[in-house]
């Protein structure tokens, strides 16, 4: 698909067409939960996410409800033009690592200040997320980490031949 090809939301579902440039970070009282390693990584009431056009939202947690036993910062950084500088983290449980798998700002931009040090996830590196009880599906491509679920429709940038959009 292409974004001339926006697929019409039905009734309780949001396009990510509809959704702005540059993004808007809202509160969301849905329960999120990050599982990995038969762990619970996280599990909050107190989340927000973050709505960009053509992207699905990514969720930021607060630390307060992280489990930080399992959390290593690592060295790896990156730049968004709307939140400023990521700094990286690995997700480790036992044996079990997932490399880079969540990501947070510590200096955002304004306009971002409410999501200072919460994490955001990559359900492909984890082993389950959820937005209340339904499981999410990672955005294609790796390279962005919004969380896909039924509410919402695309077609979501990441997957092949959608970088320029």
């Amino acid at each position: 698909m292409i974004p001339g090809q926006r697929v019409e939301p039905q009734p309780g579902q949001e396009s990510v067409w509809d959704y702005p440039r540059p993004p808007r970070l809202e509160p969301v009282a849905k329960r999120l939960r990050v599982l990995f390693g038969g762990e619970t990584i996280a599990d909050t009431r107190h989340g927000f996410r973050v709505l960009e056009t053509s992207h699905p939202p990514v969720y930021y947690l607060p630390p307060a409800d992280l489990r930080l036993e399992f959390l290593i910062a690592t060295a790896r950084s990156s730049f968004c033009e709307f939140k400023g500088n990521a700094r990286y983290w690995t997700v480790q449980v036992g044996e079990r690592t997932a490399p880079d798998a969540a990501w947070s700002y510590e200096q955002p931009s304004p306009g971002f200040e409410a999501i200072r040090s919460y994490l955001a996830f990559y359900a492909s590196r984890m082993d389950a997320c959820y937005v209340d009880d339904e499981k999410v599906q990672p955005q294609p491509g790796g390279f962005y980490g919004g969380w896909i679920t039924g509410d919402i429709v695309g077609p979501f940038k990441g997957g092949p031949g959608s970088w320029g959009w």
